[in-house]
Order: C-alpha cells, then structure tokens, then sequence
C-alpha cells in the first residue's frame, strides 16, 4: 500500500492505483491546470477532496520496489475523469487495457 502526500497529510492507495494517478496529475501540473482531487479515506474515514495546482506539494511514496505496469486505457479514463467538473476520482481499472511498455 502506497501513500499519496498531500500539505501535511497522507493517504494510503495501493501501489497501482497510485502509479496511474500519479501519471495523470503530473501531465495535468505540466500543463498548469488547476483540478481537484478525491480520494476513498482519511485516517479517519470518509473521503477527501483537495485542490491541486501548479504549486501544490505533493509525494508519491510506494511500498513496492518495482513500479507496476501501467493500463493504457485506464490512464484515458483517468484522464477524463480528471478533465470534469467532479474532478479526479478513483474509478475502477478496466480488465483489458493494453498495457504500457516497460
């Protein structure tokens, strides 16, 4: 189980969910756009939202050592999701993406 860091906070997502969305913030921080971020739970339960932008501070900490093969169509949908108005959510990996090259 990974952690995403967030301001002083983490929040922990498994290791391959966190490497699809650590693709998709990155490639919407390269291009300075402002979007929102939900995750499952806090520590304390409940689901979180965040703002992100260019200035955001974040760390993407994985337990694993090797990184998980990336879903090409699970990124597009990240993707997408991440382009509405509700913001990044985590959605469920679709069973036959094609993956990425190593």
């Amino acid at each position: 189980m990974g952690r995403i860091g967030y301001s002083t906070r983490d929040f922990e997502v498994p290791d391959r969910t966190l490497a699809h969305l650590q693709v998709v913030i990155l490639d919407k921080l390269r291009r300075s756009e402002t979007f929102s971020l939900t995750l499952g739970s806090g520590s304390d339960g409940g689901a979180r939202t965040f703002v992100i932008g260019p200035g955001t501070e974040l760390a993407f900490v994985y337990a694993g050592n090797r990184p998980p093969r990336l879903n090409r169509r699970w990124l597009a949908q990240l993707a997408g999701v991440a382009s509405t108005n509700s913001g990044l959510l985590v959605i469920s990996e679709p069973d036959d993406g094609e993956p990425l090259p190593e």
